[in-house]
């Protein structure tokens, strides 16, 4: 297994000459990759816009994004992702997801929650196809194409879609559909049993994820995080579990420890464990924004890029 370690920026928002040097950072201290979460309401810089910008400064480096696929239009996303796909040289890592279920970030989508799984099982296969042929028509609920053709297409053949989420719904699409798999906020109890969901549903689809395309975004804080955070990650994750379960208000027992590591020590004991369950690609995100990202790269880099393989 190839064990791979990302950096997400987290709701960090950076000047030009901030992201150049994070990006030299990165590269100097050997992650794999940096990723950028895509949310309308709260801060955080453009996933397509800084992505553009770290490409054209890094040699190296891959560049990554949750993208949430509901809302947008294919034809210009299938361009755009394309493109970046190669200007960067075949570095683009995309992982597509729902979105924030939140009132206001539902209203900036302009998608209702109900709708977002309906345009995501419509719009990643018409992606596909506009990434692989020509002349492409499409008559569905939410598009429709007559005889259209993207150019340029990726570089990357085949150009790899991971999916996140760890509802019901969101294993089954992966099944069907990813080529890959990046929940965040679960345990690796928890991840072990939705790969088990994910493959035996591509298996009856006739189909087969590569194993390591299986990875975990984990929020993380190097100092003692405040209560009101852990008592909203707790909070997410119980409506999670509910949702995965089907049930009521049962109580949720996980220790929070399992889903916000801190400290370089919890950090890296927390990826051993997904390690150890056949999970190989990570994206640590910082929940609380560095004062320095520098320094936050330099203990993050000592303390766990030693388990990259």
């Amino acid at each position: 297994m190839k064990v791979r370690i990302g950096i997400g920026t987290g709701t960090s928002v950076m000047a030009g000459d901030e992201l150049a040097q994070l990006v030299d950072d990165l590269e100097s201290n050997g992650f794999d990759s940096l990723w950028w979460s895509d949310v309308l309401t709260v801060p955080g810089d453009d996933p397509l816009a800084a992505m553009a910008y770290a490409a054209g400064h890094a040699p190296r480096l891959k560049i990554g994004t949750t993208m949430v696929l509901p809302g947008r239009n294919p034809v210009r996303l299938a361009k755009q992702l394309a493109t970046l796909d190669r200007l960067s040289g075949g570095r683009l890592l995309i992982t597509l997801v729902l979105g924030l279920r939140r009132a206001a970030e539902l209203d900036a989508m302009g998608v209702g929650a109900g709708d977002r799984g309906r345009q995501l099982d419509e719009l990643l296969p018409l992606l596909r196809r506009l990434w692989s042929e020509d002349d492409v028509d499409h008559d569905g609920a939410s598009w429709q194409l007559h005889g259209v053709t993207v150019e340029p297409k990726p570089l990357q053949r085949p150009f790899d879609i991971w999916l996140g989420g760890s509802v019901p719904g969101a294993l089954r699409r992966c099944g069907l559909l990813g080529d890959g798999w990046l929940p965040a906020l679960c345990t690796p109890e928890e991840a072990a049993a939705g790969r088990v969901v994910i493959e035996d549903v591509a298996a009856g689809a006739g189909r087969r994820i590569d194993p390591e395309h299986f990875g975990v975004s984990i929020g993380y804080t190097l100092s003692d995080p405040p209560e009101q955070l852990l008592r909203a990650v707790a909070a997410r994750h119980a409506t999670a579990t509910r949702a995965q379960a089907g049930a009521g208000d049962g109580a949720d027992t996980t220790d929070v420890g399992d889903l916000v590591p801190v400290g370089v020590v919890g950090l890296r004991r927390l990826i051993g464990r997904f390690v150890d369950v056949g999970f190989s690609k990570f994206v640590l995100r910082p929940l609380i924004p560095p004062t320095s990202f520098g320094d936050e790269l330099k203990e993050l880099a000592d303390g766990v890029l030693d388990l990259q393989s």
